[in-house]
């Protein structure tokens, strides 16, 4: 008897294909396009491997907090549709290296789904840092 196949995630029922993913997690959140069938094409650091080698580990798609198309509305005039947002994804997987600040998770989605790679965490990060550095001149200036 064969094994019973393994359960969808909480809430794949209602996933579309080309559907943007968004993983909060501890320290970070990770982003993915949905390609159906329980797939998700996403990007991740070439350190990921090297801390295991579990593939199935490094594969699997995250279950929990899972919100969809959240940044929609912040997008709404660039939006592609749901089969665009997919095949681009398709396309990109393995075709495209991963950088933190240049080309991450987040990047790879926004491009995928509104044809622009942009990263507001990034955006974010470079602003903090900026301010901070900022700061530490006028502070070692007087």
């Amino acid at each position: 008897m064969a094994p019973a196949p393994a359960p969808p995630p909480p809430g794949a029922g209602c996933l579309q294909r080309g559907d943007l993913l968004e993983v909060p997690r501890t320290l970070f959140v990770h982003f993915g396009i949905y390609l159906g069938e329980n797939r998700m094409a996403h990007l991740m650091p070439d350190i990921l491997p090297a801390l295991t080698d579990d593939r199935r580990q490094i594969q699997r798609v995250v279950t929990n907090n899972i919100l969809v198309n959240h940044m929609d509305r912040l997008f709404k005039d660039r939006l592609l549709g749901s089969e665009e947002a997919a095949r681009r994804a398709e396309k990109l997987v393995g075709a495209t290296a991963y950088s933190l600040l240049w080309n991450n998770c987040e990047h790879f989605v926004t491009y995928c789904r509104y044809g622009a790679p942009v990263s507001l965490r990034v955006i974010d990060f470079l602003k903090i840092s900026v301010g901070t550095f900022s700061r530490t001149l006028k502070i070692t200036k007087k």
